[in-house]
């Protein structure tokens, strides 16, 4: 099954996609969106960002981010950012194509603290799933390096999807019956 994410994007330059993005470029990110932000706040990454700064992938096309919550000027600075780091920034996290997994954020790995915004890897267990529900073949790649370096056991994951399961009503992108086969075929 592969499910069509549309996600809000601030992506293009002059009408050209931004080169891609490194973990040295990820990282200039990080502080330059803690210099230019106000006040406290947390910023999730997730997908390319989080395989960046863990090491499994030397490039991705963005940096998916989730404030939660929202630091001031968060919205100005990433305008900014886009523009003088060339970088391509989404507003994207599991969330928006899943349910909500209980206890994500207290799973969410912290990565460093600049001023007064805190970083995290959002959930990977919530990760996974929506990868899982999107399978391309670069996310399939993504699943497994997650579990060989631990971030995700595969029978939590399956425990994890199971208490979302009855709450996939919510989101008719999905065919509920093709992703719950998808998950359990990853898991065993």
């Amino acid at each position: 099954m592969q499910v069509k994410f549309d996600i809000p994007t601030i992506s293009r330059h002059n009408g050209n996609m931004r080169s891609e993005t490194s973990k040295a470029k990820t990282l200039s990110f990080m502080d330059a969106l803690a210099e230019r932000s106000r006040g406290r706040g947390r910023i999730y990454l997730t997908g390319g960002a989080s395989a960046l700064l863990l090491g499994w992938r030397e490039m991705t096309i963005d940096v998916d981010v989730k404030a939660d919550p929202e630091p001031g000027r968060f919205f100005e600075a990433i305008a900014e950012l886009k523009d003088s780091l060339d970088i391509n920034i989404e507003l994207a996290s599991p969330d928006l194509f899943l349910p909500e997994l209980p206890g994500w954020r207290e799973r969410s790995m912290f990565i460093k603290r600049v001023r007064d915004i805190e970083y995290f890897h959002y959930d990977f267990y919530a990760q996974a799933l929506a990868k899982i529900a999107r399978s391309h073949a670069r996310d399939i790649v993504d699943i497994e390096a997650m579990c060989e370096r631990g971030l995700v056991e595969k029978a939590r994951l399956l425990v994890l999807f199971e208490e979302i399961r009855p709450a996939l009503v919510r989101f008719p992108a999905i065919d509920a019956t093709t992703f719950a086969q998808s998950v359990h075929d990853f898991c065993n």
